[in-house]
């Protein structure tokens, strides 16, 4: 791949990233200490959910500067973009405010309550 290529993509995928995830760092850190955070997601093995260890990473990405993301950070993102998509199709109907539909999203970075 050129570098050009390269570089184009990874705007694309900062782009998508920026869009999808609605939550502020502070926001997102508050959030993920609720126990309905806590509550919600696939526990891989027990423990900490993917959602909930995503969003700790998707902390650690908006607080960082462009520059200084690495290739794993823009795949991350990725992941992030395609969940947050994948998930938005699939909303309930009705009243989702307080659905383990919002708070799962919630923990990767995206409110679907926020305008």
């Amino acid at each position: 791949m050129s570098r050009d290529k390269g570089a184009d993509e990874g705007r694309e995928t900062y782009r998508e990233f920026t869009e999808a995830v609605n939550m502020k760092p502070g926001e997102l850190q508050r959030w993920l200490e609720t126990d309905e955070s806590k509550a919600v997601g696939w526990h891989k093995g027990g423990g900490e959910s993917v959602g909930h260890d995503s969003g700790r990473k998707i902390i650690n990405l908006l607080r960082r500067k462009k520059g200084e993301l690495t290739e794993a950070d823009y795949k991350h993102m990725r992941k992030v973009v395609g969940y947050v998509r994948r998930h938005l199709a699939q909303r309930p109907r009705g009243d989702v405010r307080e659905t383990k539909w919002r708070y799962s999203l919630m923990n990767w970075g995206h409110d679907p309550l926020h305008q």
